[in-house]
């Protein structure tokens, strides 16, 4: 039992891996199945449905250590402004140092299908809210009425997912910084 887990588990993993580094469109089932080195039986036991239930499961995988980063730097950090710009600046200076984006973002698949397939659409859709709402209750905890801190945890996860995918543009975390700079501004709690 534990080895299907682990099976599984793996080929979650190693889906996640490529699909950010390389884009679902652009990673076939061989792929996958070659860099996790589990059988091919054991991806259709799993994952039945093929490549997008594959998906499913590496994006709500992704969802959930990108919101535990998140949930703990926001946890560590009394002060919602000062929490939501540390967060800012580790997501900044992981860009400067390899323009990876492990467990900081699942943009790359949302924009790849959100055309194509609305289960992964709206899976997506689903990590993102979570994440405003994350925000959110912070927010809320420091003495932002409940409205308005709803809004600014939707406006600081667009602005933190546009300013990954401009820092990934432009092979650096500046872009992030500049954001981070406008949080103060913009909570004035």
């Amino acid at each position: 039992m534990n080895n299907k887990i682990n099976t599984k588990e793996n080929l979650i993993e190693t889906a996640a891996k490529l699909f950010e580094t390389k884009g679902y469109y652009a990673t076939g089932l061989n792929e996958i199945l070659a860099e996790s080195g589990a059988p091919k039986g054991s991806l259709y036991y799993h994952f039945p449905k093929g490549k997008e239930q594959l998906a499913l499961a590496a994006i709500y995988s992704e969802g959930e250590k990108i919101k535990s980063k998140v949930l703990v730097s926001l946890q560590n950090i009394e002060n919602p402004v000062e929490a939501i710009v540390s967060i800012i600046e580790i997501i900044a200076t992981a860009i400067d140092s390899d323009q990876k984006t492990k467990d900081m973002t699942i943009s790359l698949i949302a924009l790849e299908t959100y055309l194509t397939s609305d289960v992964l659409r709206n899976a997506c859709l689903e990590i993102y809210t979570s994440l405003e709402n994350i925000y959110a209750e912070k927010l809320i905890k420091s003495g932002i009425d409940k409205d308005n801190a709803y809004k600014l945890g939707c406006v600081i996860s667009e602005m933190i997912e546009g300013g990954i995918t401009y820092s990934l543009v432009k092979k650096n975390g500046n872009p992030l910084r500049l954001i981070a700079e406008q949080i103060p501004r913009l909570l004035t709690i």
